[in-house]
């Protein structure tokens, strides 16, 4: 299936017509001239790039709907720099699948709300946003146990493997353009702020990105090593595997304090893990399976941080040189 990328900030066609859209940002460029008096440009080596995450999302709603959220005004506005369609959605315009872009890469998208990862905060500051039409959603459930708290039932539709091919393709193309987007800085909306999103959720192939070359993932070796060396390891109490845990979450890049998180939280930021690297149960329990994944994934993109973990260091990492 053919892919078409609009590289401008414009909605066109069919789907301007559709939603009363005008008008178009343009980017002024980074060098300018002079309103009567000259430039003259020394390029710092003080500086960064603004942009530092990749945070993919599903949207939960059509592309119709997603498209007009994303882009009119509203009394809680958001937007994002890419919108992605899905085949066979009934509100999309086109026969061939094509990459909206909404927000120039320039210029700060409002979809990562105050959200966390390493030492950044408000990542809308700092990253580039894809949404990705999927209509996965919670509800509650249909009926209450007396008694219990009430839950939430939740569905997620898999995703459309033409609409993930073009996803690896605008992704592919984003890291190109911005090198300090490293592995473990592409993310999930969940990831980021688990406390209320769980986007991009477990039906998202994470995996089959890595595999081309985009985001982070673990070695099936190093779990099994690292599975191994834990159950022999039984002595530790619940509170403390679990406050343990909390310290690798955090040294990866999730936003947890692992002083202070409560018992919720760890919960919350263990599943919004588990639904990235273990999207077959996610509980949020801090079992040896979770443990072995974060300590391969540590392990692969942060030796330095494992190698400070008391016994783990000398007698796991030693195994596989």
């Amino acid at each position: 299936m053919p892919f078409r990328f609009r590289t401008t900030v414009c909605v066109t066609g069919l789907a301007l017509a559709m939603f009363g859209l005008n008008g178009c940002s343009t980017n002024s460029g980074i060098n300018h001239r002079g309103n009567g008096y000259d430039i003259e440009v020394v390029m710092s080596q003080n500086a960064s790039e603004r942009v530092r995450f990749l945070v993919l999302h599903f949207t939960a709603i059509d592309f119709a709907t997603s498209l007009r959220v994303l882009t009119q005004p509203s009394s809680a506005p958001v937007s994002s720099h890419y919108l992605v369609p899905e085949s066979n959605d009934g509100s999309y315009p086109h026969k061939d699948l094509r990459v909206y872009q909404l927000v120039d890469e320039y210029r700060r998208a409002w979809h990562a709300g105050p959200s966390l990862w390493e030492d950044r905060s408000q990542l809308n500051d700092h990253s580039i946003g894809i949404e990705i039409v999927n209509q996965s959603r919670c509800e509650p459930p249909p009926e209450s146990t007396p008694g219990e708290e009430p839950g939430q039932v939740c569905i997620f539709p898999d995703f459309d493997p033409a609409q993930i091919e073009l996803v690896i393709a605008l992704a592919r193309d984003i890291l190109a353009r911005y090198p300090d987007i490293t592995p473990t800085r592409v993310i999930g909306h969940g990831d980021i702020i688990p406390h209320y999103k769980i986007d991009p959720g477990p039906k998202f192939p994470w995996r089959q990105l890595a595999e081309a070359g985009i985001g982070a993932w673990y070695d099936e070796d190093a779990v099994s090593r690292h599975m191994e060396y834990l159950q022999g390891n039984t002595s530790s109490d619940r509170d403390s595997i679990r406050r343990r845990f909390a310290h690798w979450l955090s040294d990866y890049g999730y936003g947890i304090n692992p002083e202070t998180a409560s018992e919720t939280e760890i919960s919350l930021y263990t599943r919004a893990f588990q639904y990235h690297f273990r999207p077959w149960k996610a509980d949020g329990e801090v079992d040896n399976q979770s443990r072995a994944i974060l300590l391969a994934l540590l392990e692969k993109y942060f030796p330095d941080k494992l190698s400070h973990y008391p016994g783990i260091g000398n007698e796991v990492l030693a195994e596989r040189e």
